[in-house]
């Protein structure tokens, strides 16, 4: 098995409803953060990856035909030019309900996972935050002007970076057309799928952490 659909787009841009999307049009499994979290063995070669240190893509994505979001959305150039024939997808959306998307959602849970986690969540808390908020955002994620700037220049940079013919920028609320179209792939009897909302987020914190904790 091998790639073929790579998600360059940031993490809350729609990419759990486009990774549940890719595995029903038959393009699964899809490698998504969630995939980190069960898979703790995984942290320590993304961690590696976040070093600039050379990683076996194989052992990590060997078995996926898809994957999106952190932290392969922080190596498109890498594992585009692994997967030469894989199919990029830049999901998107308005930058300022990104910006408070992320920081109702993953900040808080970063933070949350490398003070209160057990050692594996620990593990995954220090990676991420190390990839996302240090090396992406220079640790200013809260600054929601530099914040939306480094996401604008992530989004131009995949524009520049990859062929058009190979590139499809989308936003998830565009649904099946533009998705099935760029995938050469017929459009499901069924309607876009739209998970990972903020409701939905809060309510896996609590159910990791326990309590009544909102991020």
């Amino acid at each position: 098995m091998t790639l073929s659909v790579i998600g360059a787009g940031l993490g809350r841009t729609g990419t759990l409803s486009l990774r549940t999307a890719l595995e029903r049009l038959g393009l699964g499994p899809c490698y998504h953060m969630r995939e980190v979290l069960q898979r703790p063995e995984h942290v320590e070669i993304w961690d590696r990856a976040a070093d600039g240190k050379q990683v076996d893509w194989e052992v990590l994505l060997g078995s996926y035909r898809s994957a999106v979001d952190w932290p392969v959305c922080a190596f498109y150039r890498e594992l585009t030019k692994r997967y030469p024939q894989a199919k990029v997808i830049l999901t998107k959306r308005d930058p300022e309900r990104w910006h408070s998307s992320v920081m109702e959602t993953i900040y808080p849970f970063m933070a949350r996972a490398v003070l209160e986690g057990d050692p594996a969540l620990q593990a995954w808390g220090a990676m991420a935050h190390k990839l996302i908020l240090e090396q992406t955002f220079g640790g200013r994620l809260a600054d929601r002007e530099h914040a939306i700037a480094v996401y604008e220049r992530h989004n131009e940079a995949v524009r520049r970076t990859i062929p058009p013919e190979r590139l499809l920028v989308y936003e998830i609320a565009q649904g099946w057309e533009p998705l099935c179209r760029f995938l050469d792939l017929p459009v499901p009897e069924e309607p876009f799928p739209q998970v990972n909302t903020k409701a939905e987020y809060r309510e896996r914190i609590v159910a990791r952490f326990g309590g009544d904790k909102k991020p």
